[in-house]
Protein backbone atom coordinates (compact mmCIF):
# COMPACT_ATOMS: atom_id res chain seq x y z
CA UNK A 1 0.00 0.00 0.00
CA UNK A 2 2.66 2.23 0.68
CA UNK A 3 4.54 1.47 -1.77
CA UNK A 4 1.62 2.38 -4.55
CA UNK A 5 0.91 5.47 -2.45
CA UNK A 6 4.71 6.65 -3.40
CA UNK A 7 4.49 5.47 -6.63
CA UNK A 8 1.03 7.45 -7.77
CA UNK A 9 2.14 10.44 -6.03
CA UNK A 10 5.80 10.59 -7.53
CA UNK A 11 3.48 9.85 -11.02
CA UNK A 12 1.37 12.32 -10.52
CA UNK A 13 3.99 15.59 -9.88
CA UNK A 14 5.68 13.78 -12.91
CA UNK A 15 8.66 12.63 -11.53
CA UNK A 16 11.04 9.30 -12.73
CA UNK A 17 12.59 7.32 -9.75
CA UNK A 18 15.75 8.68 -10.78
CA UNK A 19 14.27 12.23 -10.26
CA UNK A 20 13.05 11.24 -6.43
CA UNK A 21 16.24 9.29 -5.84
CA UNK A 22 18.09 12.09 -6.54
CA UNK A 23 15.95 14.54 -4.67
CA UNK A 24 15.96 12.38 -1.73
CA UNK A 25 19.42 11.89 -1.84
CA UNK A 26 19.03 8.14 -2.14
CA UNK A 27 20.19 5.78 -5.57
CA UNK A 28 16.87 5.32 -7.79
CA UNK A 29 17.00 1.32 -6.22
CA UNK A 30 16.04 2.33 -2.96
CA UNK A 31 12.96 4.30 -4.86
CA UNK A 32 12.25 0.88 -6.45
CA UNK A 33 12.33 -0.80 -3.56
CA UNK A 34 9.76 1.29 -1.78
CA UNK A 35 7.55 1.16 -4.56
CA UNK A 36 7.62 -2.65 -5.09
CA UNK A 37 6.68 -3.44 -1.35
CA UNK A 38 10.39 -5.03 -1.08
CA UNK A 39 11.29 -2.33 2.04
CA UNK A 40 9.99 0.60 3.75
CA UNK A 41 11.24 4.68 4.50
CA UNK A 42 12.27 4.84 8.35
CA UNK A 43 10.66 7.77 9.60
CA UNK A 44 12.98 10.52 9.14
CA UNK A 45 12.62 9.75 5.18
CA UNK A 46 9.21 9.24 5.51
CA UNK A 47 9.10 13.26 6.28
CA UNK A 48 11.56 13.86 3.92
CA UNK A 49 9.67 11.60 1.05
CA UNK A 50 6.20 13.81 2.27
CA UNK A 51 7.98 17.17 1.65
CA UNK A 52 9.15 16.38 -1.58
CA UNK A 53 6.17 14.90 -2.82
CA UNK A 54 4.23 17.64 -1.52
CA UNK A 55 1.50 15.72 0.67
CA UNK A 56 0.90 14.75 4.20
CA UNK A 57 2.85 11.81 6.15
CA UNK A 58 -0.68 10.30 6.88
CA UNK A 59 -1.50 10.33 2.98
CA UNK A 60 1.78 8.57 2.45
CA UNK A 61 0.86 6.15 5.32
CA UNK A 62 -2.79 4.86 4.29
CA UNK A 63 -5.00 7.50 2.84
CA UNK A 64 -6.27 6.98 -0.67
CA UNK A 65 -4.64 8.53 -3.15
CA UNK A 66 -6.38 9.45 -6.58
CA UNK A 67 -4.23 8.39 -9.42
CA UNK A 68 -2.99 10.79 -11.85
CA UNK A 69 -5.03 10.42 -15.54
CA UNK A 70 -2.65 11.05 -17.90
CA UNK A 71 -3.54 13.93 -20.46
CA UNK A 72 -5.38 11.40 -23.41
CA UNK A 73 -5.42 12.06 -27.04
CA UNK A 74 -8.97 14.27 -26.38
CA UNK A 75 -7.80 16.59 -24.07
CA UNK A 76 -4.63 17.26 -26.30
CA UNK A 77 -6.78 17.91 -28.97
CA UNK A 78 -9.05 20.19 -26.91
CA UNK A 79 -6.17 22.30 -26.20
CA UNK A 80 -5.24 22.39 -29.85
CA UNK A 81 -8.65 23.68 -31.09
CA UNK A 82 -8.45 26.82 -28.17
CA UNK A 83 -5.21 27.61 -29.53
CA UNK A 84 -6.54 27.25 -33.46
CA UNK A 85 -8.86 29.67 -32.42
CA UNK A 86 -6.79 31.88 -31.00
CA UNK A 87 -4.76 32.23 -33.68
CA UNK A 88 -7.76 32.65 -36.03
CA UNK A 89 -9.33 35.61 -33.91
CA UNK A 90 -6.09 37.68 -33.64
CA UNK A 91 -5.29 36.78 -37.83
CA UNK A 92 -9.32 38.02 -38.51
CA UNK A 93 -8.25 41.15 -36.10
CA UNK A 94 -4.99 42.01 -38.02
CA UNK A 95 -6.75 41.57 -41.05
CA UNK A 96 -9.28 43.80 -40.39
CA UNK A 97 -6.75 46.87 -38.62
CA UNK A 98 -4.96 46.31 -42.08
CA UNK A 99 -7.62 46.72 -44.11
CA UNK A 100 -9.06 49.57 -42.04
CA UNK A 101 -5.52 51.25 -42.00
CA UNK A 102 -5.87 50.78 -45.69
CA UNK A 103 -8.83 52.23 -46.00
CA UNK A 104 -7.88 55.40 -43.57
CA UNK A 105 -4.76 56.19 -46.14
CA UNK A 106 -7.46 55.85 -49.57
CA UNK A 107 -9.76 58.67 -47.33
CA UNK A 108 -6.30 60.67 -46.55
CA UNK A 109 -5.23 60.94 -49.64
CA UNK A 110 -8.62 62.04 -51.38
CA UNK A 111 -8.94 64.70 -48.45
CA UNK A 112 -5.49 66.04 -49.11
CA UNK A 113 -5.77 66.24 -52.73
CA UNK A 114 -9.84 68.03 -52.34
CA UNK A 115 -8.15 70.20 -49.54
CA UNK A 116 -5.32 71.34 -52.29
CA UNK A 117 -7.89 71.42 -55.29
CA UNK A 118 -9.74 74.06 -53.06
CA UNK A 119 -6.82 76.07 -51.74
CA UNK A 120 -6.16 76.53 -55.61
CA UNK A 121 -2.43 77.12 -55.02
CA UNK A 122 -3.03 80.63 -53.15
CA UNK A 123 1.11 80.91 -52.73
CA UNK A 124 0.86 81.90 -56.50
CA UNK A 125 -0.65 85.53 -55.02
CA UNK A 126 1.51 85.96 -52.39
CA UNK A 127 4.24 88.65 -52.16
CA UNK A 128 7.72 86.78 -52.46
CA UNK A 129 9.48 89.46 -52.18
CA UNK A 130 9.24 89.06 -48.06
CA UNK A 131 12.09 86.12 -47.35
CA UNK A 132 9.45 84.05 -44.81
CA UNK A 133 6.78 84.39 -47.53
CA UNK A 134 8.83 83.41 -50.29
CA UNK A 135 10.37 80.15 -47.82
CA UNK A 136 6.84 79.18 -46.87
CA UNK A 137 5.14 79.44 -50.70
CA UNK A 138 8.43 77.45 -51.58
CA UNK A 139 7.56 74.81 -49.25
CA UNK A 140 3.91 74.57 -49.87
CA UNK A 141 4.52 74.12 -53.71
CA UNK A 142 7.19 71.63 -52.87
CA UNK A 143 4.58 69.57 -50.91
CA UNK A 144 1.92 69.87 -53.94
CA UNK A 145 4.16 68.93 -56.30
CA UNK A 146 5.53 65.69 -54.32
CA UNK A 147 1.81 65.08 -53.99
CA UNK A 148 0.22 65.23 -56.93
CA UNK A 149 3.13 62.87 -58.32
CA UNK A 150 2.92 60.69 -55.56
CA UNK A 151 -1.22 60.72 -54.40
CA UNK A 152 -2.14 58.42 -57.57
CA UNK A 153 0.51 55.67 -56.65
CA UNK A 154 0.18 55.75 -52.97
CA UNK A 155 -4.02 56.09 -53.60
CA UNK A 156 -4.09 52.92 -56.06
CA UNK A 157 -1.45 50.66 -53.86
CA UNK A 158 -3.37 51.59 -50.52
CA UNK A 159 -6.59 50.74 -52.83
CA UNK A 160 -5.16 47.65 -54.08
CA UNK A 161 -4.44 46.70 -50.59
CA UNK A 162 -7.61 47.47 -49.09
CA UNK A 163 -9.35 44.98 -51.66
CA UNK A 164 -6.85 42.25 -51.83
CA UNK A 165 -7.37 42.27 -47.74
CA UNK A 166 -10.91 42.71 -47.97
CA UNK A 167 -10.90 39.21 -50.23
CA UNK A 168 -8.72 37.69 -47.94
CA UNK A 169 -10.28 38.66 -44.25
CA UNK A 170 -13.44 36.82 -46.11
CA UNK A 171 -11.69 33.33 -46.80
Amino acid sequence: MLGETIKNLRKSKGLTQEELAIRLNVVRQTVSKWEQGLSVPDASMLVTLSEELDTPVSTLLGESVPEAEPDGLAAIAEKLEVVNLQLARRQRMERSVLFWALVAVCAAVVATFALLVAMGSPYLEWDLSDPETAVAATALHGFEWLFVRAAPVVLLAAGAGAVAVWRWRRS
